[in-house]
């Protein structure tokens, strides 16, 4: 099944579900629910961009969620502390790339998988935002001092929330990148055969590693739109197993955990579908308890088909020859 394919797939699946929680409840796309649903799907669709590009590697990162509570309680301390707030969202967003840098590295020069990398990553990031807050939550209050970043992370451009606003511009720039510039070529060549791909003159280690630091870039914007959209972090609970709904999108909208397929519409259409899922849940009084067996069944469902596919095009193929 070819890419457009897919997403036809799953822009079909979105419009019924849509149109079920509109007969089911026809208050759930109120203007205050539609404000609410495109915050959301502004936050989790700009760290998914992310996450498609380094599965579009073959790779994966399983530290999302610590790294949002790491950023999160790391920006609110250096706000409670008077550090100038452009300077405060500087330091987190370098930070993000950085710890992105840091895994691209690991993985393509130490030859580590990115299974493990990330891992460790998921696990040391809670661990040290826990012990540098020890354990205590830790919030914007106020906002005395930097209302005007509060205001612009909470607010809406002509009604549109800000988060969706910024994810359209990422989507963009992303599409432009991965769909429209040579490095975009090289990441589905080095996605498709690493090996090949180092073969013909391409910089697979260079390929890979910007894979993971845009990764951690656009995770850390979602970690400050998201720390503002929460008003609070527990470090201990902030993010966690946010990287599943980034893997879920990803894989929804057409990346391959093999690497060397997906799109940007394909991913944003996985990430408002997770959305539309999740507020149907709720509109179905399905026990919150089960949100996460819901997309465990999602990402299996998403993975068993992208394997009958892969087969049956194995099969087709053999065949012509």
């Amino acid at each position: 099944m070819k890419p457009r394919s897919k997403e036809l797939g799953i822009l079909v699946i979105l419009i019924l579900l849509v149109v079920a929680s509109a007969l089911k409840n026809p208050n759930v796309y109120s203007g205050a629910n539609l404000q609410n649903t495109g915050r959301l799907i502004g936050i989790y669709g700009i760290f998914s961009l992310g996450m498609g590009l380094v599965i579009i590697t073959g790779g994966i990162d399983l530290s999302v969620g610590s790294l949002f509570a790491l950023l999160g309680v790391g920006l609110a301390m250096m706000l409670e502390k008077g550090i100038h707030p452009v300077l405060a969202l500087s330091i987190t967003m370098a930070g993000g790339a950085l710890v992105g840098w840091t895994h691209g590295l690991l993985v393509t020069r130490m030859k580590l998988q990115p299974f493990v990398v990330t891992l460790c990553g998921l696990l040391l990031y809670r661990g040290v935002a826990r012990t540098i807050t020890e354990d205590a939550t830790k919030g914007f209050g106020d906002a005395t001092g930097f209302e005007w970043l509060k205001a612009a992370a909470t607010g809406s451009v002509i009604g549109v929330p800000v988060p969706l606003v910024l994810l359209v511009g990422f989507a963009i720039v992303t599409y432009v990148l991965l769909h429209k510039s040579i490095y975009g070529r090289y990441l589905f060549a080095v996605g498709k055969n690493e090996e090949a791909a180092r073969y013909a003159g391409i910089n697979t280690r260079s390929v890979i590693t910007w894979a993971y630091i845009l990764c951690g870039f656009f995770a850390a914007v979602s970690a400050i739109l998201l720390a503002f959209y929460t008003n609070s972090i527990a470090a201990s609970t902030h993010g966690n197993f946010y990287e599943l709904y980034a893997v879920a999108a990803a894989v929804l909208g057409g990346c391959s955990l093999r690497g060397g397929e997906g799109t940007v519409f394909g991913i944003l259409l996985g990430t408002t579908l997770l959305q539309v899922i999740r507020n149907l849940v709720n509109l179905l009084r399905i026990p919150s308890q089960l949100e996460f067996a819901v997309m465990a069944i999602v990402i299996l469902i998403g993975v068993l088909a992208d394997t009958l596919l892969q087969r049956k095009s194995n099969k087709v193929k053999t065949t012509k020859v």
